[in-house]
């Protein structure tokens, strides 16, 4: 029996091509092999190509398949691409979110008599929707061909949206014009249509940056994929508690984890660190955004 290491699949192609696996496996000094080592009879993978993942999985145990609905299919393909072909890096910050908790606090009956909760994501959108209007090279998208930035007079905030059949992102347009209660209940109202595919195609895409919201989940921090033709993506996850000092004295303080994705062809590091600092600020003392 053979004492080379090889893929059930790789082994057919070895079959299908005429290759003596274990002589060539010889003739490069190996003890594993994959479709790649098999000569110019089997090329290396090329972007774009996934034939080097076709492995026979039941060979090594029993499976179960589960097609993919066709709007995963579709957001699968965008995401790849997006992932493939965009220059991504991320920006890691976090906000002191101690006056929102209050706010939230002390409106929570006022909110109730309004039939609404108010999240924090509603000050999230807040910040970012007047960040975007300080920062307008992050309002913008880039040309197919990445020769020309497009700069948009208006504020569409996305918001991803965890469903059954996938990931959806609803739009919520001039969110820069609304105020606290207006957002909460356009948030509650598309989370609640996507949940139910009741999202209308132009309640869809025209988004300035979309915000993807995973506090309610966990996690300590990660890395969003940018959506095209947006430049830039929000990460929001769990709030957990920092110790910071006043002089000696130490003082419990919640702060929330942000993420930010941004396009490197159209945005540089110091950009993402201003627009961070910018937006952090309001989230500290959301005052200064609702003056």
């Amino acid at each position: 029996m053979s004492d080379i290491i090889a893929s059930p699949s790789t082994r057919r192609k070895a079959l299908e091509q005429g290759v003596d696996i274990d002589a060539r496996a010889r003739e490069l000094g190996r003890k594993t092999m994959g479709p790649e080592d098999l000569g110019t009879s089997a090329p290396a993978a090329q972007a774009g190509d996934t034939s080097y993942w076709d492995v026979d999985h039941a060979a090594y145990g029993p499976v179960t398949t589960e097609p993919m609905s066709r709007f995963a299919q579709i957001a699968a393909a965008n995401l790849g691409a997006a992932n493939a072909l965009i220059p991504q890096v991320t920006h890691h910050d976090r906000a002191d979110i101690s006056a929102i908790e209050r706010l939230r606090s002390t409106w929570k009956a006022q909110a109730q008599a309004r039939g609404l909760k108010l999240t924090a994501l509603a000050f999230h959108v807040m910040a970012l929707a007047q960040t975007l209007r300080a920062f307008p090279r992050f309002n913008a998208s880039l040309s197919p061909d990445a020769k020309t930035l497009i700069l948009k007079d208006y504020v569409h905030i996305g918001i991803a949206v965890d469903t059954p059949n996938g990931l959806m992102v609803p739009v919520i347009r001039n969110a820069n014009q609304k105020g606290l209660w207006q957002l909460s209940a356009e948030i509650a109202d598309l989370a609640t249509r996507a949940q139910a595919r009741k999202i209308k195609p132009d309640e869809m895409g025209g988004a300035s940056m979309s915000i993807s919201n995973l506090g309610g989940i966990g996690g300590t921090a990660f890395t969003p994929i940018v959506n095209p033709p947006e430049l830039a993506i929000l990460g929001i996850t769990r709030t957990e508690i920092v110790t910071q000092w006043d002089g000696d004295t130490p003082r419990p303080v919640p702060m929330v984890p942000l993420d930010l994705s941004y396009d490197h062809r159209a945005l540089n590091g110091a950009d993402a660190a201003r627009f961070m600092g910018h937006l952090t600020q309001l989230l500290k003392d959301p005052r200064l955004m609702m003056v």
